[in-house]
Order: C-alpha cells, then structure tokens, then sequence
C-alpha cells in the first residue's frame, strides 16, 4: 500500500486526546495531526520521537497532516495507521496473495455478523466454506524482535474472538489475521500480562477451531507492503 502523497519527518511533541499530535517539522514549524490509532501505543509515543507524517490539502480535514510512521534509530519503522492493516490486506486478497487464502475469489468489507458486529472481510467461494477474517494492527515490540498484542486491554478483541469462534462452530472458517507494522519484529506472541482476559479468549477459539495467520511488513516512507509469515 502506498501512500497517497510523500511522508515529511518531524519530531513527536506530545500525543494527546487519543487522537491528536503535537509535532515539529524540520523548518521548526509547529504542527497537529491526526492520530489515526486509538490504541495505547506504547514505546512510540514518547516525545522527541522522530515521526513522518503524511501532508492532504482536503478541505474537509481539519487537521492537514496524518501521523503515518516512528522511525527508530536502527534504520526500522513502526506504521501507527491502523487502518493500514485492512487497506493492505485487502489488496493482498484480492491478488490472491496469501497463500492460506488464495482460493477465495470474492472479498468483500465490513459484512454484518455476530452481534452487532462487522467482519472485516468475509471470503466466499463455490465448494468452499465460508472465510471470516478479522484484521489486527500488532504495533507493540518489548523485546527486540518480539512483536506482542494486545498494547492495552481490549473488550473489543475478546468480542471478535468469541464471535469468530462461533462462525468456526457453525462450519465456517474463522481466520485472525495479525499483521505486524514493524519491520524490526520477527516473531510473535499474545501479551498475556497486559490483557489475560483476550488471551484466554484466544485459547478457547483456538480450541473452537479458529485458525490465526501472522505476518510481518515491509515498511518505508513510501509504503507499506505484507511480507512473510511470522
């Protein structure tokens, strides 16, 4: 997925309202933009931080830069959009590149299911049971190389776990798809301590046959692809 108009970089001031960002840009300029991630974000908000963010002249955005990417010391970067995960996924279905998946050749987005509830992309195909798959952005890295989700305790996680453990029940394919936004991380793993009430709800869908794909990105000021598995 590319970005639809070039990064700039800026320095991170302070985050704040979940959804706002104070940032400098490399003229001095002082500038708010979006936060397009209402996660915790932990380890990449500090200030100081060096950040890109990706300019719009929309006159219907109030705020005319989005924070896109942290880019760390080591050359690496963290994408923080976490509608990125969907978009590139999305494109990846279509074209038929995930391997686990290929076979489906109808994807559509955000189909009613569950209670109350949107799967994020549901995969039909003649002579195939039915794919539900339920996207999450993994941002949070403890240890180098580990990437962990949940950042933060998530009610809304657990819900889409038991729900796709439902779909699963009734016949259907049950699919989480984590999609990591590092590309310093190369293994995975469920943040237990942070949130032991989605990690056991993950064990119970596993049991309930709820299949879970990882994958890592590749990530630069240009764009964001899905990579290999984790």
């Amino acid at each position: 997925m590319r970005f639809q108009t070039p990064l700039v970089p800026a320095t991170l001031i302070r985050r704040y309202k979940r959804f706002l960002a104070d940032c400098r840009l490399q003229d001095g300029q002082e500038v708010t933009a979006h936060c397009a991630n209402p996660g915790s974000m932990m380890g990449l908000a500090d200030p100081g931080t060096r950040i890109w963010l990706e300019p719009n002249d929309d006159p219907k955005k109030k705020l005319k830069y989005g924070w896109r990417l942290v880019e760390h010391g080591d050359g690496h970067f963290t994408g923080v959009d976490t509608s990125v995960p969907n978009k590139a996924l999305k494109a990846a279905l279509q074209a038929g590149e995930i391997a686990e998946l290929a076979a489906y050749k109808t994807v559509r987005a955000e189909v009613k299911y569950g209670q109350n509830s949107r799967i994020d992309f549901l995969l039909t195909q003649p002579g195939l049971p039915d794919a539900y798959v339920e996207v999450k952005s993994v941002t949070l890295s403890r240890q180098p190389g580990l990437a962990e989700f949940p950042d933060s305790v998530t009610a809304r996680g657990t819900k889409h776990l038991q729900e796709l453990a439902a779909m699963a029940q009734r016949g259907h394919r049950a699919i989480m798809f984590y999609l990591v936004q590092r590309s310093d991380c190369r293994d995975f793993a469920l943040a237990a301590d942070i949130d032991p009430t989605y990690a056991a709800a993950f064990e119970q869908a596993r049991r309930a046959g709820v299949e879970y794909l990882t994958r890592s990105t590749r990530i630069t000021p240009t764009e964001i692809t899905i990579a290999e598995a984790l």
